[in-house]
């Protein structure tokens, strides 16, 4: 860890050279007005340019009261130019900030509108395609060819420190324990399955991934590796408008639709989308030996087959917002979610059983029919109350959440066999299950000076799961009930949370966000021997920034995280689809607590180029990862297996990680544009039983854009993971790369684009090794993976951008600003 941080400040110190301890900067103030109605003008765009130069800087938009500041500018000559649609341009020349006139007050700058009434408005603007804030990282994913017909998951292979395997399986910063929310908020649709989610989101949906890896003490506690918030699109423009997209591949199809209309201040927005993902065929082939508690007998199990896979989704709902007053805005929404999965499977089998001499004394083939299905239906709705105050920043929030979800898991498995005189043996199970959750928050934030603002507030989460498991085996040809492996099971849990934070200014040197989060977790199961204790932790956060210069920036940030074992891993329901691979839950499971560490160093370029470099290191105890174990015989409610593998979620012992995370942008020219994100690692696992064991992994891609022409663009993606070792073998590695182009059409109201996966690989190959005391096995999966797409896009309705008269606190709210 201390090679990265000496790697940090050996980037730092050759970027500062020879400059000196302090710079002198200052700060230009100002306020926009109509220059007929007198009345402010909100959300206008101040740009500030370098004396000589056509492209700004830096720029801000003017807050509800038309005012604006802009900070940290260095000593020299400048000049500003005011904008907002529907008013002619104002230009502020010879403004100069020097050694002893650092603050400038210019004067009211008036706008007049333009004459001309607008027909219609097309808003064009290059937001960056990562933004690294003080307590974030935003992915913008509006201009992310490659994905724009596919889902979330596609979209997160792009995201900066987020690495996708190929399974949908996600980790941040080498951790799988993430946080997700859709649009700040926790949704039923992540409850049973992560990975089908995911697939279920388009990314036509998408406006933004915001990634927080050391979250403040205003986020839940939950997650080790931080929080990723995906933020759906929304308008709020005056007007009737919205889009419709649709993808059609040989793999994956996308459908979407948005509708927005507001009119004064009153605004819904209605969504629909959904995907299918096509019927896919995999080739599964697995190699096993495994010994007797003796080890003078060896079993020898080969497994070949296929399995045929389709995967559906779709969501749908509406939003509401209404802004009472200037200072009072009311937000409603609710949402519906569905998806599911069907699984298909006939696997060749033979298990050999031989004296270590080499004599083969028993060999059974045998073939294995297997069906499974799941299924999730969800519903979220939420109400949320914004309260603002004349005091800028000052604020109350207030949100109710509700999530609940109905999930479904089948699973039907038979074997017959062709050898040995054995009769068929086979097995049926339905799990339904409920979850539900229910949020209740309350934040205020009080600023006190200029430079020291307080936040702080109190949280309730409520949850409750629960589900029945029935289950049939085959006896001769019919199938009859299990007693033995049919039971229900429920789980509540209460936490109880407040915080207190603070952000600060010091010296104009130090920017920083300190606070201390208080969480109470009460849980129980009524599963047979299942005794699960309260407790309470203590969850510091801070994050420290030094801005170098206007273009440099330095930071440091800790976060203590607890990760709370989820549906998935607590349901204790036997998953025997394959009885020689069973899976199943563990309800004793305890929360893991993460230690996150990270420095980074932020440098922009003139041009647009950019370069993020940060080294983490972080440490888990008790620390959850899934353990598969051997026995020659399991024996599940009174049903016997044989020569049974067993996975099973387990804390572990204590696992650490370090690492080194760039990620950059190049514009070459007008016209391409390269972007990476390299990610370098090793992770070590210590547990009792275990040899510890460390592995080194490597994460990068590149991303290069082409544009031709204002209306047509190209892309190229590539991918590539490498394998790592874990505490029982060794995870695959996997590459893959994609192809895009987009032309927009009629006045880029509408695009097509077309898009190629793999192109070139019919299937990508995993080949993954399991170890233990008593076995060893080597599993190889060909995952087709190749697509060929195409994609439509329309955008429709007209904008309008209007002021109005500026009211009090007792009638209808500003209008909303435009969208970026």
């Amino acid at each position: 860890m201390k090679n990265y941080f000496f790697l940090i400040l050996l980037i730092i110190c050759g970027v500062r050279g020879n400059a000196q301890n302090t710079v002198t900067t200052g700060k230009i103030t100002g306020k926009v007005i109509d220059a007929e109605t007198k009345q402010v003008v909100d959300y206008a765009t101040i740009s500030i340019f370098k004396s000589g130069s056509t492209s700004p800087f830096n720029g801000v938009v003017s807050d509800t009261k038309g005012n604006f500041t802009i900070n940290n500018i260095a000593i020299g000559e400048y000049s500003i130019k005011v904008d907002f649609v529907g008013y002619k341009p104002y230009i502020i020349n010879n403004i100069s900030i020097t050694n002893t006139v650092h603050n400038i007050t210019i004067p009211t700058v008036l706008l007049t509108p333009v004459q001309n009434q607008l027909q219609s408005v097309n808003v064009v603007g290059k937001t960056p395609i990562v933004e690294n804030k003080i307590d974030k990282l935003v992915y913008n994913a509006a201009n992310d060819l490659t994905s724009q017909g596919g889902v979330a998951l596609d979209v997160l292979k792009k995201v900066p420190m987020v690495t996708v395997d190929i399974d949908g399986n996600v980790e941040l910063q080498g951790d799988a324990n993430i946080r997700f929310l859709i649009n700040g908020k926790p949704s039923s649709i992540f409850g049973a399955s992560l990975t089908d989610a995911l697939q279920s989101i388009p990314a036509s949906q998408i406006k933004s991934i915001e990634v927080v890896t050391s979250p403040g003490a205003k986020y839940d506690a939950n997650g080790t590796g931080g929080i990723i918030n995906i933020i759906l699109k929304d308008s709020k423009v005056q007007g009737v408008n919205g889009s419709i997209n649709l993808s059609a591949g040989t793999r994956l199809e996308n459908s979407s639709f948005n509708l927005n209309v507001r009119n004064g201040n009153f605004g819904v927005n209605a969504f629909f989308s959904g995907n299918d993902q096509l019927n896919s065929t995999s080739i599964n082939t697995t190699d096993r030996l495994s010994y007797n508690n003796t080890r003078d007998t060896i079993t020898h199990l080969n497994q070949k087959g296929d399995n045929s896979f389709v995967r559906s989704g779709y969501q749908s709902g509406f939003n509401f917002n209404w802004s009472i007053t200037s200072k009072d805005e009311l937000t409603a929404g609710i949402g519906f979610n569905h998806f599911s999965n069907h699984n298909t499977g006939l696997t060749a089998q033979e298990q050999q059983q031989m004296l270590l001499s080499g004599n083969v004394f028993s060999d059974i083939l045998s073939s294995r029919s297997s069906d499974s299905r799941s299924s999730s239906d969800a519903t979220d709705w939420n109400i949320a109350y914004k309260k603002t105050f004349k005091q800028k920043d000052q604020e109350l929030d207030v949100l109710y959440t509700s999530t609940s979800g109905k999930n479904t898991n089948q699973v039907f498995q038979q074997q017959d066999y062709l050898s040995g005189g054995y009769p068929s043996s086979g097995s049926m199970s339905n799990n339904p299950g409920k979850d539900k959750e229910t949020d209740i928050s309350i934040d205020y934030t009080q600023p006190v000076t200029k430079d020291f603002t307080i936040e702080t507030g109190a949280k309730t989460v409520l949850e409750n799961l629960n589900n029945t498991v029935v289950t049939d085996t085959l006896a001769g040809k019919v199938f009859v009930p299990n007693n033995g492996q049919t039971y229900g099971f429920n789980y509540s849990r209460q936490v109880f949370a407040y915080y207190l934070s603070a952000s600060f200014s010091l010296f104009n040197f130090i920017e920083g966000k300190a606070g201390l989060r208080d969480e109470y977790t009460h849980t129980s199961a009524d599963f047979p021997n299942t005794n699960i204790p309260g407790y309470n932790i203590l969850s510091p956060s801070f994050t420290l920034l030094h801005k170098l210069d206007k273009t440099q920036s330095i930071k440091f940030s800790y976060s203590y995280r607890i990760e709370r074992p989820n549906y998935g891993d607590l349901n204790p329901f036997y998953n025997i689809s394959d009885p020689h691979n069973i899976s199943t839950g563990n309800p004793n499971l305890r929360p893991e607590i993460g230690h996150n560490f990270e420095m980074g160093y932020n440098k922009s370029f003139d041009g647009g180029g950019n370069i993020y470099v940060a080294a983490t290191y972080r440490y888990n105890t008790d620390d959850v990862q899934s353990l598969t174990t051997f026995t020659p015989v399991l024996v599940i409610g009174g049903a016997s297996y044989s020569n049974v593998f067993l996975s099973e979620r387990y804390n572990i012992g204590r696992q650490t990680a370090e690492g080194v995370n760039i990620s950059g942008s190049l514009p070459v020219g007008d016209k391409l544009n390269l972007r990476t994100n390299i990610q370098l690692g090793a992770r070590t696992n210590e547990s009792p039983g275990f040899a510890t064991v460390t592995g080194f992994t490597a994460r990068t891609n590149l991303n290069v854009t082409y544009q031709f022409n204002p209306n047509l663009t190209a892309e190229a993606f590539g991918n590539y993971n490498s394998s790592q070792k874990n505490i029982q073998g060794l995870r695959p590695a996997f590459y893959s790369y994609n192809f895009a182009a987009r032309q927009q059409l009629f006045k880029k109201k509408a695009s097509i684009g077309l898009t190629a996966a793999d192109p070139f690989n019919q299937f990508i190959n995993q080949r993954s090794t399991t170890n233990g005391a008593n076995f060893n096995q080597t599993n190889l999966r060909q995952v087709p993976f190749r697509t060929f797409g195409i994609s439509l896009s329309y955008k429709f309705g007209k904008l309008e951008f209007k002021k109005e008269k500026e009211k009090d606190d007792n009638t209808p709210g500003l209008q909303a600003p435009p969208e970026n």
